[in-house]
């Protein structure tokens, strides 16, 4: 057996985690997987690179060398990948390409106009998905330079693969209902006055529906579940009286609606900006900035939004 760059990060990654069965966890392989593995390189390689014993695993002086040498491969390697998928990503006319994934983000329009404005050489794509883990992966595979996801604050973006993620701000969650709802015009509402109520929220994947059932019983109900809808959808259910949602504070007014805070902002959105690390091509200072203004943009154009800041501003985090 050939030794390969793949058998490089195994070998970092237990050396780094202390263990095969945490490295294993961490790669997302069976630890028996991860153990034969480590068996044909010690075959191939003509000694053990591990000593593994009840407490971990053990470089020996083998594996000191071998780990040396994938500590200077391995970074290299991604250097010289990210610069041939740049050299690949340049159109004929010479500008290069800059691929954003969102994901649940209402920030997405307001980032690809800042980043398109700051880059005037680099074409901007887009992709949306629905989930967040999935966004990663194709940060981590090159196949999307940086991603722009939304997920409730309580979580965590997935950090396999390298990626390196930046907060950008965290939203209260607001609740939209229709314009004849007997709480519309209020300041703010209780969620347990909403015990009663269908509930809808954007689609996604995490934690968001679980924090939402936590929510609510700590406001005395057990909400009668969660659908998850588009926009387009969310709004028709609303305007016609059958159904409430779960929106972020800076949605757009829409005629026959009412976006309303809920007292004590029981819920709360997270917003983030991640690339690859180590993607050495990429402008990470212009994408930070770029979701930064992003964000100040939207509350900015939010009166209500604004309101709730001068008043409860100190919550957010």
């Amino acid at each position: 057996m050939d030794l390969e760059l793949r058998h490089l990060r195994l070998i970092v990654a237990v050396a780094d985690h202390g263990s095969v069965t945490r490295a294993a966890a961490a790669l997302g392989i069976a630890q028996p997987a991860l153990t034969a593995q480590l068996n044909r390189i010690d075959r191939s390689l003509g000694g053990q690179v591990f000593t593994r014993d009840q407490r971990g695993a053990h470089p020996t002086a083998l594996g000191e060398l071998v780990l040396g040498r994938a500590r200077m491969v391995l970074p290299a390697m991604t250097s010289l990948l990210d610069d041939v998928q740049q050299h690949v990503n340049r159109d004929e006319d010479g500008m290069g390409t800059l691929r954003v994934g969102t994901v649940a983000s209402a920030l997405a329009g307001r980032f690809v106009h800042r980043l398109v404005t700051a880059l005037p050489d680099v074409r901007v794509t887009t992709a949306t998905s629905w989930s967040v883990d999935e966004t990663a992966q194709q940060v981590a595979a090159g196949t999307v330079d940086v991603a722009l996801v939304g997920l409730c604050s309580d979580a965590s973006p997935p950090t396999t693969g390298g990626v390196t993620w930046w907060r950008v701000d965290v939203d209260p969650v607001f609740v939209l209902l229709p314009d004849r709802h007997p709480h519309a015009d209020r300041s703010s509402v209780p969620l347990g006055e909403l015990a009663d109520e269908v509930w809808l929220s954007g689609p996604g994947d995490g934690c968001f529906e679980r924090c939402f059932a936590q929510a609510c019983a700590r406001a005395g109900f057990t909400p009668s579940g969660l659908s998850e809808a588009d926009r387009p959808t969310v709004i028709d259910l609303v305007q016609a009286g059958h159904a409430v949602a779960l929106v972020q504070p800076t949605f757009p007014d829409t005629p026959g609606t009412q976006v309303v805070p809920l007292d004590g902002a029981p819920l709360r959105w997270a917003h983030y900006v991640g690339w690859r690390g180590g993607a050495a091509h990429l402008p990470v200072e212009v994408l930070v900035d770029a979701a930064v203004r992003s964000h100040h943009d939207a509350v900015s154009r939010s009166p209500r939004y604004l309101c709730w800041l001068d008043t409860y501003g100190e919550t957010r985090t």
